[in-house]
């Protein structure tokens, strides 16, 4: 923070307010507005802002709790017993906190001394603003928005983490409806612009394009500079139409631009000629091929020269430039090890965020740190200081440095911590560690490659990976969530591997997102998720006869669906000394399991000699809630079902929950909420209705990689049994994904296709255990390059109505072997 000697009584004397209580004055050095997030809260300020599934006032308690003494908080709410919680704070009193939090963020931005280069676009915001930080941190100290903070709230997360010992700020700013960039812009105020490009996102909330255009241009309202793309020619045409007084960098691939920037192929890469507004001409070399990346890699290269940095660096810093994965990712490693792989930048703020990822992981044995020298950060006692506290916040059990700088402060990091002066060194002594059921996160300046170390540290898999989203799994769950009435709790299923896509991991982040009971098919689903860790309640749908013995032991609820089953419960449990839960499954209409309505009297019967079963829910199956043909026999499938657990709550001591709704049901038919839903495939981005696709995201990415091009001449053959007929000489590409991997035998002879570099290549042959051919005639590629499956640009729902069967069955039929990787925005 750049403001001197700041409290909340400086802040007060400048913004619109009220003091509710006015205590001992406390300087500020860090603001919050997540109270599991604060590390000292002595100096910490707590901004109380309201989200879209939370109030920041109701965990201004726990904020209190973590040692804050300084809070604003909203006139609106601020009820009298909440702030008597407060005791002995600071605590002043604002309309809206979130502009409080602006103001604070804009008066910290005035105080730079700097330059601060602001980024906006449609897309590649996050990776431009990544890689101008690694060219530039070649030569300047260069603080940075963490991962994609460009919101209302990011943005001055963001510039609030800046402070004096940087030389330049690199902020990016998205927006998705009119008005908001103002708001950025007076927070930013950047000196030099950089706009991507123009795309679809958030079309819907604009009255066109050119509003849209407009609206992120506001950015650049301060600049000095504004670096732009010819070839976009909608962005072009308002810039140079409404230049005002900014000066404008143009470049483009062709002459008639400020910097021409053409691309040549190059071996496994590409030439970059640039050709300066004086006639100079540099040759730039990547090893991109991709054109977004290389789009990318073209701001930046302009947005490095118009800094000042000469050519030779910024090729120096192209030269050490990797892929950046925006995502932090959750892969499996050696010895049952999970690894959280974040290894393209190193810095206070992404150390933070990597440990709130790691600390949303499931339990191991050991939480383990693997850490590099923090090169661009400023007092290295100050910092080191602060890593120790993220470490003790976040319940580091081991950690292990590399390099010069964090061995010469071993002091901060306790007599069991681990230095290595380089990655070389530490690789070597891997063996050494005891590594085994524990949880790392590795995290490094690019100067130590821990990308090496990944690798040593990763379980050996083939390329096929199934890439679970945990921020569109939190969208989605939240989707529907806000279409529930409050009091109705939400039920997941978990059932067949999370359909496919890791059981423990998604129940464990499910936790933290507030759901309120899991469902499995059987009951060794349930053993292994408490194993791993999942305290939620937990249903199991058919439990079998011989598993009785574990329901009580796992803290387990079975469903009972008919008599003989319900009998043999009593009986094994006759004599046990604790209670057991059971939901009871009604039949309505489904006809696959439940009792039927002329068995409730039996089923109460039964009941009420049972001290030691409870029933907690009583629930339903509906058979067509999808299917607006069968809304009728729906309708009635609820009545029938209110009728009979009426009649059974009746009959029982206490009445039990009730849930009748799949999450087809929720949108279809939300009347029918009752006591709690069971939401499933919607949870992972699949809307069934077809009513409601537009508003959820795609949880699951299916890829892998080509193994192999050839040329095949024309008349010949590809694959078992000859199917594969080439009609003309082309390409044929080899990827690593098979019928053993669940990609199904039916995409076979040109059933099925696949994306690479955003284009369609369709299957070409029988598809094989291990491998299948796709043809590339057209596409430009080569071996190693991705392959998507499916995924965001190539729907699963399009895929399953290919061969006639649904995505639930192309989802839960994913191999064991493909590699699961859960990675957060």
């Amino acid at each position: 923070m750049f403001i001197p000697d700041l409290t909340l009584v400086n802040l007060a004397s400048k913004y619109s307010g009220k003091w509710y209580r006015k205590a001992k004055e406390e300087l500020i050095a860090e603001v919050s507005i997540d109270s599991r997030k604060i590390i000292d809260g002595k100096s910490n300020l707590f901004v109380a802002i309201k989200g879209k599934r939370f109030n920041g006032l109701h965990f201004a308690k726990a904020a209190y709790l973590s040692g804050v003494r300084n809070f604003i908080l909203p006139f609106e709410g601020a009820e009298e017993a909440i702030l008597n919680d407060l005791h002995e704070a600071n605590i002043f009193l604002v309309d809206e906190p979130l502009y409080a939090l602006q103001f604070l963020a804009q008066w910290n931005r005035e105080n730079f001394n700097f330059p601060v280069v602001g980024i906006t676009g449609s897309n590649g915001k996050t990776i431009v603003k990544e890689w101008l930080g690694q060219l530039l941190s070649n030569q300047y100290r260069v603080g940075k928005s963490p991962k994609s903070f460009n919101s209302q709230v990011g943005v001055p997360l963001s510039i609030l983490g800046l402070s004096e010992h940087h030389q330049v700020g690199i902020l990016e700013a998205g927006i998705s409806l009119p008005g908001e960039m103002a708001y950025l812009e007076k927070i930013i105020q950047p000196n030099l612009g950089i706009m991507t490009n123009i795309g679809t996102a958030h079309d819907e909330n604009f009255n066109g394009r050119s509003q849209k255009i407009r609206e992120k241009c506001l950015l650049f309202n301060r600049c000095q500079y504004v670096i732009y793309r010819k070839e976009h020619g909608e962005v072009a045409h308002y810039l140079e139409k409404n230049p005002d007084r900014k000066s404008l960098v143009s470049w483009s691939e062709k002459p008639g631009a400020d910097y021409t920037l053409a691309i040549k192929k190059q071996g496994e890469g590409n030439k970059i000629l640039m050709i300066k507004p004086n006639r100079e001409i540099f040759t730039f070399y990547t090893s991109f091929r991709d054109m977004a990346s290389l789009e990318n890699i073209r701001h930046v290269i302009v947005a490095c020269i118009t800094l000042g940095m000469k050519p030779q660096a910024i090729q120096d810093g192209l030269s050490l430039l990797k892929t950046v994965d925006m995502r932090l990712t959750l892969k499996k490693g050696i010895k049952n090890c999970s690894i959280v792989d974040d290894t393209y930048n190193n810095d206070l703020a992404g150390l933070k965020v990597a440990l709130e990822f790691l600390s949303h992981q499931r339990k191991k044995k050991r939480k383990v740190l693997i850490l590099s020298d923090m090169v661009e950060e400023g007092d290295e006692e100050s910092v080191y200081r602060k890593v120790a506290g993220m470490m003790s916040h976040f319940g580091i059990d081991q950690f292990i440095g590399v390099g010069a700088k964090l061995e010469g402060h071993q002091n901060f990091f306790g007599k069991e911590a681990l230095f290595y002066p380089n990655t070389a060194t530490l690789s070597e002594n891997i063996p050494t560690l005891n590594l085994e059921d524990d949880l790392l996160l590795v995290k490094g300046a690019r100067i130590f490659h821990f990308e090496k170390l990944v690798q040593l540290l990763e379980e050996k898999v083939h390329g096929t990976v199934m890439e679970i989203n945990l921020n569109a799994l939190s969208h989605n769950f939240g989707f529907y969530k806000k279409r529930l009435p409050t009091r109705t709790k939400v039920m997941v299923m978990v059932k067949a591997f999370a359909y496919g896509g890791g059981a423990a991991e998604i129940a464990n982040h499910l936790q933290s997102l507030g759901a309120d009971y899991l469902a499995v098919a059987y009951t060794d689903e349930g053993v292994y998720l408490r194993k791993m860790g999942i305290h939620l309640p937990i249903m199991i749908m058919n439990p079998g006869l011989d598993s009785f013995h574990l329901l009580i032991e796992y803290q387990l609820e079975p469903a009972v669906y008919n008599i003989r089953l319900l009998k043999a419960l009593m009986g094994h449990f006759k004599n046990s000394q604790k209670a057991l839960n059971v939901h009871l499954e009604w039949d309505t209409g489904m006809h696959r399991l439940g009792f039927t309505k002329q068995e409730v009297e039996e089923v109460i019967v039964l009941m009420k000699d049972q001290s030691n079963i409870k029933v907690v829910s009583q629930f339903s199956h509906l058979a067509g809630a999808d299917d607006p043909a069968h809304e009728k026999f729906t309708k009635k499938q609820a009545l029938d079902f209110i009728e009979i657990s009426n009649r059974a709550s009746a009959g029982l001591e206490k009445p039990p929950m009730r849930h009748l709704l799949n999450s087809a049901g929720i949108l279809r038919y939300p009347e029918h909420a009752l006591d709690m839903v069971r939401l499933g495939i919607g949870l992972y981005g699949v809307e069934v209705n077809g009513l409601e696709q537009s508003h959820l995201k795609q949880v699951v990415t299916l890829k892998t990689v080509v193994s192999q091009i050839r040329m095949i001449q024309k008349g010949e053959s590809i694959g078992y049994g000859r199917k594969g007929q080439m009609r003309e000489a082309g390409k044929i590409a080899t990827i690593a994904i098979g019928y053993a991997d669940g990609y199904d035998r039916r995409f076979s002879n040109g059933v099925g296709h696949v994306m690479i570099n955003n284009q369609i290549a369709p299957v070409v042959g029988n598809v094989c255990m291990d491998m299948c051919m796709v043809d590339i005639t057209e596409i430009d590629l080569s071996e190693g390059d991705e392959v998507l499956i499916y995924g965001e640009d190539l729907p699963i729902t399009l895929l399953a109505e290919k061969i006639g069967t649904i995505p639930y069955e192309l989802l839960t039929k994913i191999g064991n072997r493909v590699k699961r990787l859960y990675v957060l925005d």
